[in-house]
């Protein structure tokens, strides 16, 4: 399994988590995919729904967030290939929370941001079986 992300797409990634500092940044991931590689062509980052009180550990992409994201990628002739977020001074490991929400089919890319500043990401995908995540290779162009 293997992911491909243009340098300044992750730039980006990084720079909206960093502004959403301290609380969680979400977007989607938008390219194309075959059975065990992802490109990613575009993002979409996205305002993260999750009450006030919780943003600092997570983060909610509504139903609408997943709409808008299907026509926008429709738009570009691409699809919605994952997910990215960040985790405010945490590891860009998935946590349980992570688990219990995620879609296997997609990529969940996690930046760690630390002290408001970007220290990391990788790349994973949920097992079908839903018992834990699969680390992603990710290729930064």
């Amino acid at each position: 399994m293997k992911i491909m992300v243009p340098r300044e797409l992750l730039d980006e990634i990084h720079a909206h988590g960093e502004e959403s500092y301290p609380e969680e940044g979400a977007g989607l991931l938008l390219g194309e995919h075959e059975k065990d590689l992802r490109e990613v062509k575009s993002i979409l980052p996205l305002t993260n729904a999750r009450e006030q009180a919780e943003r600092h550990h997570r983060y909610l992409l509504t139903a609408e967030d997943m709409f808008y994201g299907e026509e926008v990628a429709e738009k570009r002739d691409q699809s919605i290939v994952g997910i990215f977020h960040s985790h405010p001074d945490h590891p860009d490991r998935p946590s349980d929370f992570d688990r219990e929400w995620a879609i296997p089919w997609y990529s969940y890319l996690i930046t760690s941001v630390h002290d408001g500043r970007a220290s990391g990401s990788r790349s994973w995908r949920l097992k079908d079986d839903r018992s834990g995540f699969e680390k992603e290779t990710l290729q930064v162009d």
